[in-house]
């Protein structure tokens, strides 16, 4: 049947996939707004706002709010990111009328409690400190900071200590009125659901919904690059080095995600076989691509301990740079294989399949189909991504690392590495 898709008259956009044989149903209300929708003086209010969504409204109590939903055997939460915030829920598919009341009833009618407001401040701060206490968690939070220096695309989604105990009540609701209009926000339902049957609830509930939103959207961001480094007396040192990546809507994104796979996507790729299996020099190496709506970043993580961490960064450099040369078909069709593979996977859970949906309109306005997805993938060529190599791994690098990292390669030689040929820097990753 695949995906349907209605627009009510408010603009909220209703998106239903069924899927056969399933008796319960994902659902959810996405929003496009998340941490870097907010002003300087709001760092970290879109996730409290998420848990506060929680604490009760006008006809529910916060306990309540959990009891009617594990009453039928339910689940409800919420996530916020950069760029959006999601209020979900998994129900059997005779109670959605029951889950599309509770996240309507939160989003339209939350009290935010000052009561309530202090404990999950607390429980927040608690959140923040727990990151700051896990060095592979925290290094990535200082690796976006640096990448997109002073802009609220590179502030962690927690905030700081001073900014969340700073907020009120009356800046919560501020926040949701000026950031949450219908026409930013998705109701996503996948699995044993009847398309016009949910949208006729969705309009029941959510149909007055304000249109707009007041908010302006949020700045443009620029890729800066740089260095952080924190020294801390650790058995292993978390190191992340990164360029900019690609935004969701350029032609490069597809094959950006590929090359992440290429060069360290699982344990056949590139760098887990080079600097882990050969070499010994880390437990722990992958590369990621992080693709927001105007810009990205492409990233090597890795974990050592400090007898390893200077030899580290070149033998990756090297092989950053060996992509540009020599990425061969078979390379090519493993990946390919990995993301079709992941991609139909989680398919076959509601939830990942709604999410998925979710993304897709609201970041492109349609949901895109497999077929077209693989597409895509197949267009992908060995020119194609080589010539992609050598001009990602030319903007100025962004490296946080935390932990024992005295012996860590200067910043400047990592960019002196960057420019020297080829040759010079194979001979130092011998």
């Amino acid at each position: 049947m695949g995906v349907e898709v209605s627009r009510l008259s408010n603009g909220l956009t209703v998106a239903t996939e069924t899927l056969p044989h399933i008796e319960s149903v994902a659902l959810g209300v996405w929003v496009k707004s998340g941490s870097r929708n907010e002003r300087e003086d709001e760092h970290g209010i879109a996730h409290l706002l998420e848990h506060m969504a929680f604490k009760g409204t006008g006809r529910r109590s916060a306990w309540k709010i959990a009891t009617d939903i594990e009453d039928v055997g339910g689940e409800i939460n919420a996530a916020t990111s950069v760029e959006t915030t999601a209020f979900y829920a998994r129900v059997m598919k005779d109670d959605v009328s029951l889950a599309i009341d509770i996240l309507a009833d939160i989003l339209t009618d939350s009290k935010f409690d000052p009561a309530e407001l202090e404990r999950e401040q607390h429980v927040i701060l608690q959140e923040i400190g727990a990151a700051h206490d896990t060095p592979d968690d925290i290094v990535f939070d200082r690796f976006t900071e640096t990448a997109f220096r002073h802009q609220a695309i590179g502030r962690s989604i927690l905030g700081t200590p001073e900014t969340v105990q700073s907020f009120t009540s009356e800046q919560l609701h501020k926040f949701l009125e000026r950031q949450y209009g219908a026409e930013r926000m998705i109701v996503v339902a996948a699995g044993g659901v009847r398309h016009d049957d949910f949208v006729r609830e969705v309009e029941r509930h959510l149909g007055g919904f304000r249109s707009k939103a007041d908010g302006s959207l949020p700045q443009y961001a620029h890729y800066v690059g740089g260095d952080f480094r924190e020294q801390r007396d650790l058995m292993d040192a978390q190191i992340i080095l990164g360029f900019e990546g690609r935004a969701y809507h350029v032609r490069d994104f597809y094959a950006s995600q590929v090359l992440s796979m290429i060069l360290g996507g699982g344990m056949s790729s590139r760098l887990f076989q080079e600097v882990r299996e050969k070499r010994g020099l880390c437990y722990s190496v992958y590369a990621f691509h992080w693709g927001f709506s105007d810009t990205g970043v492409f990233g090597v993580h890795a974990a050592t301990g400090r007898s390893d961490i200077a030899e580290l960064i070149p033998v990756i450099l090297s092989e950053l740079q060996r992509a540009g040369e020599d990425i061969d078909q078979q390379e090519l069709d493993r990946a390919r294989a990995q993301y079709r593979a992941g991609l139909l996977m989680s398919g076959e859970s509601p939830a990942s399949r709604a999410s998925q949906i979710a993304r897709q309109l609201l970041l492109y306005g349609r949901p895109i189909g497999t077929e077209e997805m693989m597409d895509r993938l197949s267009n992908l060529t060995v020119e194609r991504l080589t010539d992609l190599s050598t001009r990602l791994f030319t903007s100025k690098p962004t490296v946080a690392a935390v932990g024992p990292v005295g012996k860590l390669v200067p910043f400047e030689a990592i960019n002196d590495m960057l420019a020297a040929p080829r040759p010079a820097l194979r001979k130092l990753a011998v």
